[in-house]
């Protein structure tokens, strides 16, 4: 299997870097502080916060970025999505991110603002699609821009021969990093990445992680955007419905899990989803022997 970073020049250390979402209300707002405290001491290459389509979170997302680059010392992305807007309207908000000292953009499409399962259409003044999007964020400075990749293919693609397309054609644009959809079959990401590598793209292809918060929830969710959960799964948490530390356990065993096969592969970054919650990344990271300031990590810095 080909290396997915460029393992002549990068140190063998791991790589990691945090998701978080813009809070919904104070209590939010404070559960979501307490878990950039707790993770910040593992000194994650980055830290990056959604960007709800059509700018439905553009404030929140806005305020959010501004504090972690204003309080912290985490080198923070900023997701940007085009649904719903035009090009002005992006042009507007990708200043206003600039303002406040964004130089790492996440460019998304965006859900259709239908909703997952309905029909994307293009604003008509604005970017046709997340490809379109980086050529445009590529004009507006210099930035690094990461954008999204799916091994078991985006719901909408045609086929996996048109996602690697479109992939590519964000690649050409100036992508410079792909994060993917979580994922749990590891044999599936390999091969997702050899035909990757196959079609010249060689920028990191960065596995997403999901530490399972709720298998129900999960479930749910991956059947909206394309992802499949392992049946074995059930079994694995079977008897801790009324056990929150078993769940606990187990999710975090099954992260843990994912991220050392996938670093026995060759694998040497990964990008985890916290759902704004520490304990769930901070045991799964700890079970991989990497604790605060580890020297098993690599901080933004290194």
């Amino acid at each position: 299997m080909a290396q997915n970073d460029r393992s002549s020049t990068q140190s063998p250390k791991l790589k990691i870097s945090f998701e978080f979402f813009p809070p919904k209300s104070p209590d939010m707002a404070d559960q979501l502080w307490q878990t950039v405290e707790a993770l910040q001491p593992f000194q994650p290459y980055f830290v990056s916060v959604t960007y709800g389509a059509g700018g439905t979170t553009r404030e929140p997302t806005l305020a959010t970025v501004g504090r972690l680059i204003g309080q912290t010392s985490l080198s923070t992305a900023a997701h940007l999505t085009c649904v719903g807007a035009s090009r002005d309207e992006v042009r507007q908000v990708v200043d206003e991110f600039k303002a406040v000292g964004v130089r790492h953009f996440v460019a998304l499409r965006g859900d259709p603002q239908g909703g997952v399962g309905t029909r994307y259409e293009p604003h008509p003044g604005g970017f046709e699609n997340a490809a379109d999007l980086v050529g445009g964020l590529r004009e507006m400075g210099e930035f690094e821009i990461s954008v999204s990749a799916y091994p078991e293919k985006h719901p909408e693609s045609q086929d996996e021969a048109a996602d690697i397309d479109m992939l590519k054609r964000k690649v050409d644009a100036g992508a410079t990093r792909a994060l993917t959809q979580f994922f749990f079959d590891n044999d599936v990401f390999e091969r997702y990445l050899n035909r990757v590598r196959a079609a010249g793209i060689s920028i990191p292809i960065v596995p997403g992680i999901m530490p399972i918060q709720n298998l129900t929830q999960l479930k749910r969710f991956a059947s909206m955007c394309g992802a499949s959960v392992p049946e074995h799964f059930d079994r694995r948490f079977g008897g801790t419905e009324g056990d929150a530390q078993a769940r606990a356990e187990v999710a975090s065993d099954i992260a843990a899990e994912q991220i050392a096969d996938l670093a026995g592969r060759g694998i040497g970054e990964f990008h985890l989803y916290t759902m704004n919650r520490a304990p769930l990344t901070i045991s799964t990271l700890s079970r991989l022997g990497l604790g605060p300031q580890s020297s098993g990590l690599s901080g933004a810095a290194a």
